[in-house]
């Protein structure tokens, strides 16, 4: 019997912590090949290739190195360039996972050559389109066959969509499996220390959301406000800066505005996972990152109306702020002097994830804990 063969689709920096388990997972299955691209959608070192190494994830077969555009032409090479290489191969399943431009392109791709896809982290939803993320993933969750879901209020949305129960498969968070994996890797790095910082004395900042750093007014304001947590919190803010954001301060000629932000250059994830675990607080717009708190045990504020992981607020250590960001002060020194917790568990979010998906696609009976979204 010839094995399975699966093609993976990786472009941006949260894609590879969800891969990387998976991938570990199906290496020690049988009869199963697999291939690894890179589309290339992120391409600066910090944000992608230096997560090769802290993952042990194995250089990609190929990088199609697409590069930075608006959306549509993002998307449109990734297409192009993904197409032959569908074609050449010819998966059994295509596995794209998160929300970002090469998710989609890849499902697209797969569903014209009449190719499974396989979606991970399927049924998340802010309800927000405005946001370039939520079309991706209503529109990769509507073209996949099998839909693998974090958190049960996922399945909801995609039922209400219509997406059949038997595709639908609830397995927990792949994102977890690796922060599980490599937490201790991080802690013994001290990086906090090596930057000459006091455990739960400083903030961690991350910002790359349209909405956040886009408009000149706004990322004026959000810096302006993150000065005042700064003086007003008596501890540094530590700001790792995402290149998109990078770009709008040089651009909107905002350098000034930095002023009382400790500015760092993007860390790696082993890196950034030591320094958010022994942070007083997280300010945030990913997604990711929210559901890596609540794990970790680390207040979140995240400077969005919504989110698309709900359960990070009922069950986790995050909150949305939406209010007059002269308050952020008020409300990150409240994170920072709260009691905290070890950390809280959702629902299967207890690092086996990644063994219930191989489990699903091999046809195998679902280990004890499992359940498709018929049984939630």
């Amino acid at each position: 019997m010839a094995p399975i063969k699966i093609l993976h689709v990786v472009g941006a920096r949260p894609n590879f912590m969800k891969v990387a388990p998976v991938m570990e997972a199906f290496e020690q299955a049988a009869d199963v090949s697999q291939r690894l691209v890179h589309t290339g959608q992120h391409y600066d070192d910090e944000l992608s290739e230096s997560f090769f190494a802290d993952l042990r994830l194995r250089r990609p077969d190929l990088n199609l190195g697409v590069g930075s555009a608006s959306h549509g032409i993002q998307t449109g090479r990734v297409m192009i360039a993904l197409e032959p290489v569908m074609e050449r191969f010819r998966p059994d399943w295509l596995f794209t996972v998160g929300d970002v431009n090469s998710t989609l392109a890849a499902a697209l791709v797969a569903v014209k050559l009449g190719i499974p896809i396989a979606h991970v982290e399927a049924g998340l939803r802010s309800h927000n389109w405005s946001m370039p993320e939520e079309i991706n993933r209503v529109l990769t969750d509507r073209l996949s066959t099998a839909l693998f879901t974090t958190e049960p209020g996922a399945a909801d949305n995609l039922r209400s969509e219509g997406i059949p129960e038997d595709r639908i498969h609830f397995v927990g968070n792949v994102m977890i499996d690796t922060l599980d994996r490599y937490r201790e890797e991080a802690a013994r790095l001290l990086v906090h220390e090596a930057l000459g910082l006091v455990e739960r004395q400083y903030v961690v900042v991350t910002l790359h959301r349209p909405r956040n750093v886009d408009d000149p007014k706004r990322l004026s304001a959000v810096l302006t406000a993150l000065h005042e947590v700064a003086s007003e919190c008596g501890c540094p803010v530590l700001l790792p800066l995402h290149p998109r954001t990078a770009l709008n301060i040089r651009r909107f000629r905002l350098d000034s505005a930095l002023n009382g932000i400790r500015v760092m250059q993007p860390l790696r994830y082993l890196e950034f996972v030591g320094l958010m675990d022994k942070a007083g607080a997280v300010l945030t717009d990913s997604g990711g990152i929210q559901e890596e708190t609540t794990v970790l045990g680390v207040p979140c504020v995240t400077l969005r109306p919504e989110t698309e992981r709900p359960i990070t607020i009922t069950m986790g250590t995050n909150r949305l702020f939406t209010g007059d960001l002269h308050r952020l002060a008020d409300v990150v020194r409240d994170a920072v002097h709260e009691e905290r917790s070890d950390g809280i568990r959702p629902p299967l979010w207890d690092g086996e994830a990644s063994q219930r998906i191989v489990a699903a696609i091999l046809g195998a009976s679902l280990p004890a804990g499992v359940e498709s979204a018929a049984g939630l």
